[in-house]
């Protein structure tokens, strides 16, 4: 009987090895972060003594540790927090291992081979891997945060994997993995995201981000209101409730109150509203349109900054 040897130079095979390869040189830089009371979730190591990793798995401020891939565990320290897009950036000392190296996630394509590469519990590495399903534009995220491309990769975030890094078949990291960003969704945060709020948090701790203090659903106007609007809107934001001592309460906003521009521009969807409360709007006048009582009335709301979660 003759006993064929694998033929090492497969395609099948090199494309296996090249993709065992890329997560290894992307593990170095991939840490354990302990931050909650069961499984560990997952850091990136982005630059020198600085780690990033998904915000909502941080559940304590004080005795943050990170477990190197050497299996040592070192002290960390929160240099800020941002829930608006899930980062959360540590500071470690001591740390002898490389900075990962940074892709550009602006390179990505609809169908590449992309891996999410983790250390939970224990320090191992894990990974699962997929394609890019889906790629769009600039979005918002349900707390304000601005995300430069909506990413979705088709891989498995097993637990511990939120935080980890999304690697491209070359090993680099290309987005940072989260569960926290959609209820049903995995994605990932990219690069220009990602470097844009370290940048933010090393320099100030948090992103400020503009407030109303006002909840509101959106209502179709009828007929007889739509005349006094310069805007031509059929659609406004009725007020369902006010924060009390809130921005919106201190301009004289009340509950049912019909919102229906906002610094000139028509607002149909709560949408609207957050693409107007930038970071440079906190502390500025915004002028508001709105419908009480069949009158068009006009106020002027100054923009708080969104309470930091915790706060």
């Amino acid at each position: 009987m003759v006993t064929q040897t694998p033929n090492t130079g497969s395609g099948l095979l090199s494309f296996s090895n090249s993709l065992a390869d890329a997560v290894e040189h992307a593990g170095q830089s991939i840490v354990a972060v302990n931050a909650r009371g069961r499984v560990s979730s997952s850091g990136v190591h982005w630059r020198q003594g600085i780690v990033v990793t998904a915000d909502h798995t941080i559940e304590r401020d004080e005795g943050v540790t990170v477990t190197l891939p050497n299996g040592k565990t070192v002290p960390a320290t929160i240099a800020g927090r941002d829930a608006g897009t899930d980062l959360a950036v540590l500071r470690i000392e001591g740390a002898d291992l490389p900075p990962a190296e940074i892709g550009n996630s602006a390179d990505l394509k609809i169908g590449h081979i992309v891996l999410a590469v983790a250390r939970p519990g224990e320090g191992g590495l894990g990974t699962s891997w997929g394609a890019i399903s889906s790629i769009s534009g600039a979005w918002r995220t349900w707390a304000g945060g601005q995300i430069d491309q909506l990413i979705r990769p088709d891989l498995t975030l097993y637990p511990g994997f939120s935080g980890g890094a999304l690697v491209d078949a070359a090993g680099r990291v290309v987005g940072v993995n989260t569960s926290g960003l959609s209820r049903s969704l995995n994605l990932a945060v990219p690069t220009t995201t990602v470097n844009r709020v370290i940048d933010a948090l090393l320099s100030k701790g948090r992103i400020a981000r503009g407030f109303l203090g006002v909840a509101m659903q959106p209502v179709r106007l009828p007929e007889n209101l739509r005349g006094g609007l310069q805007t031509g809107t059929d659609a406004g934001l009725i007020v369902v409730s006010v924060e009390e001592n809130g921005p919106a309460e201190q301009a004289g906003v009340i509950v049912g109150d019909i919102i229906t521009a906002l610094d000139g521009k028509p607002v149909a969807d709560t949408n609207d509203v957050q693409s107007l409360l930038d970071p440079d709007r906190v502390g500025k006048p915004l002028a508001v349109q709105l419908i009480r009582g069949g009158a068009v009335t006009e106020l002027t709301v100054t923009v708080g900054e969104r309470p930091q979660r915790g706060a």
